[in-house]
């Protein structure tokens, strides 16, 4: 059965450094002009582009396999997409300097490759070496620290059009050795590019690192550089049970508070419609954000129910930079705001959706459950909890995302954990909710949903 005309197979295989590999050889480059030729010649409905391990090779790549007929091309490079896109997928004729054209060869080639990545992997295995990818996690600090420093020191927007290491250093008044050491690094991580000794974007680091970028990231990003702190004390964290420093120090001053907001806004803005959907809120009519931040999910919602009127419950550092979203959104006349503690505070009375979202994870199991209780009596009867956060698998040990931000709880507050969902569903009933549900969303999070019973 032909479904597509064309089906593509790309290798981008990576090996470790030194060995030859396509990735080495610029296969994302490769795969990323052939998908926006693709597209750009309206070729959508007439070529499947599957991204594959090693087609076997090695030091002729990017290698890429073209089905029903079977063409070999190697050697395949950025500037040659456009012509095999036009050529052969538009007009049936294939690129000849590219192909391969005698099978016996290329199956002795693979064949032999084969063999020879066989015998390395023996030779590794008896030298008793780590296994690369456990060294490439235990090495990924390096990488995400170049790439926050970068981020504190606004390099990406030092660079504007470009620049040589020195100048990039004046504009940023830092050291020109160092600073152009670390520019390096950034190339070689492929987030930036060096065209002689002038240091420029990539389009990932145009659009969501630098000022004025389209998806401008840095206020968010600023959050991790602050977990970084955080996160070096997790061994003092394990021996004590409990954050060492974090949330208990002076640290977390306006500049934290604003990143935190900043990287929860962009969070919430990319999942809310996901939340708006799963929780059903088109007939209420009143809603509580509890702990609601910078107002993306409060703004969400009354952006997709006109009936909707939104009560915001945050602390008196937070309410002011929902204010400003609100404001933009111009829904000032349904979302409101009002200064609180969530963790002691009555709630209110008679919502119809109570949002605890990105909540419970900073609390114990006790105070998640006083929580709940003061959610029930907030709750107008037939009215719904919706708890929206990292939700564990009854082993804990999945979602992998869910259980590594158990640890960033660990280290960052004085008893909070990512739950599991019989833990939600036993606290949730033990408070007096009913009809308790798990839904399950694409991404890292999932929502808890629950209603309060009629009289």
């Amino acid at each position: 059965m032909q479904v597509i005309p064309f089906h593509v197979f790309v290798c981008d295989q990576q090996k470790p450094e030194g060995v030859p590999c396509c990735s080495a050889r610029g296969s994302a480059e490769v795969i990323d002009e052939l998908r926006g030729q693709i597209a750009k010649q309206g070729l959508g409905a007439t070529v499947q582009i599957t991204v594959c391990g090693s087609l076997g090779l090695c030091e002729r790549g990017p290698n890429m396999v073209v089905y029903p007929e079977g063409t070999w091309y190697s050697g395949v490079q950025r500037g040659d997409v456009a012509e095999i896109v036009t050529s052969h997928f538009k007009n049936g004729q294939v690129v000849e300097r590219l192909v391969n054209r005698d099978p016996d060869a290329v199956r002795a080639e693979i064949a032999r490759n084969r063999a020879r990545m066989v015998e390395a992997l023996h030779a590794k295995e008896a030298s008793g070496a780590l296994p690369d990818p456990l060294l490439q996690s235990i090495r990924g600090f390096q990488e995400s620290r170049a790439i926050l420093s970068a981020i504190e020191l606004d390099i990406f927007t030092a660079i504007g059009e470009g620049g040589s290491g020195a100048e990039v250093a004046r504009r940023i008044n830092a050291d020109a050795r160092a600073t152009e050491v670390l520019l390096n690094a950034l190339v070689a991580i492929r987030l930036l590019e060096k065209r002689g000794e002038a240091f420029a974007h990539t389009e990932v680091s145009a659009r969501y690192l630098a000022a004025g970028g389209r998806d401008d990231s840095r206020a968010a990003l600023m959050h991790t550089v602050h977990l970084w702190t955080t996160w070096s004390r997790l061994t003092e964290a394990v021996r004590a049970g409990t954050a060492v420093g974090g949330e208990r120090t002076p640290a977390r001053d306006a500049a934290w508070t604003e990143a935190f907001i900043a990287a929860m806004h962009k969070n919430a803005s990319e999942r809310a419609t996901l939340v708006v959907r799963a929780a059903h809120a088109e007939t209420a009519r009143t809603m509580l954000d509890v702990g609601g931040g910078s107002g993306a999910y409060s703004i969400a919602f009354a952006q997709a129910n006109p009936e909707l009127r939104v009560d915001l419950l945050d602390v008196p550092t937070v309410t002011p930079i929902a204010r400003r979203h609100i404001s933009a959104a111009r829904l000032q006349d349904r979302v409101s705001t009002r200064d609180g503690d969530l963790r002691h505070d009555a709630l209110g009375r008679g919502y119809d959706v109570i949002l605890l979202s990105a909540i419970c994870h900073m609390l114990s199991p006790a105070e998640n459950r006083d929580l709940l209780r003061r959610c029930l009596d907030a709750a107008a009867p037939g009215g719904r909890v919706v708890v929206q956060d990292f939700i564990l698998e009854a082993s804990k040990t999945a979602p992998k995302q869910a259980a590594l931000f158990a640890l960033n709880m660990l280290v960052g507050t004085s008893a909070g954990s990512t739950y599991s969902d019989i833990e939600y569903t036993d606290w949730l009933r033990e408070v007096g909710f009913s009809e308790v549900e798990h839904v399950r969303l694409p991404g890292p999070t999932g929502l808890m949903v629950a209603l309060k019973r009629r009289a």
